[in-house]
């Protein structure tokens, strides 16, 4: 699968192209809500890691369907190094298929699958780790594995 080219915006309004980041891998990660126990705990994965992902050749953008001043208060309380894409029209979570019905408590609703998405220094998704593998705690060394 080829990614798209276009991923989206982040929160400073600043368009994310996936060229941006040719020559180097593209950890993409869908999450489902900013300032969550388990989103948090990821994202704190990726940063406390995040200078060995780029040693290793990883770049990292999040996305989830916040809005951008969700996402701008989340990254600026847990210290984020890297962009969060707001999806909040929801094309990217949908073109990658990580939107639908999820239940939690005997309630039934839609919303983000947490899945990463490993892409390849030409834009070809090469891995990916699906929601019922991600340990929020440890995913970044999920993905230098």
């Amino acid at each position: 699968m080829k990614a798209p080219e276009v991923l989206g915006t982040d929160a400073n309004g600043n368009t994310i192209r996936l060229s941006d980041y040719r020559g180097r891998k593209l950890v993409l990660y869908f999450y489902p809500k900013d300032s969550t126990p388990g989103c948090t705990s990821e994202a704190c994965s990726l940063r406390d890691n995040y200078s060995e992902l780029r040693r290793q050749g990883y770049e990292v953008v999040g996305v989830s369907i916040d809005s951008a001043a969700s996402h701008q208060r989340f990254a600026e309380k847990n210290a984020l190094p890297f962009p969060l894409i707001s999806d909040s029209d929801k094309q990217l979570v949908e073109a990658f298929g990580v939107w639908g019905e999820k239940k939690m408590a005997g309630r039934t609703y839609m919303g983000t699958y947490r899945t990463t998405f490993i892409i390849d220094e030409n834009g070809i998704v090469e891995r990916v780790i699906g929601p019922k593998e991600i340990k929020t705690k440890t995913h970044a060394m999920q993905i230098l594995g």
